[in-house]
């Protein structure tokens, strides 16, 4: 799991001081279904496919 979770979305309620997520936990979504080609496709800028 990662130890640092980066948001760069200021008002958003769990940002904390250093663009960090205070979140419990993170959701992320695709825009084509369970599957997806690149970060684009995401909402995850750090999405990479399984090789």
């Amino acid at each position: 799991m990662a130890k640092d979770v980066l948001c760069e979305v200021s008002n958003c309620t769990f940002w904390d001081s250093g663009n960090k997520c205070a979140a419990d936990t993170i959701y992320v979504v695709s825009h084509k279904g369970k599957q997806a080609s690149d970060h684009e496709e995401t909402d995850c800028r750090t999405f990479e496919p399984v090789k």
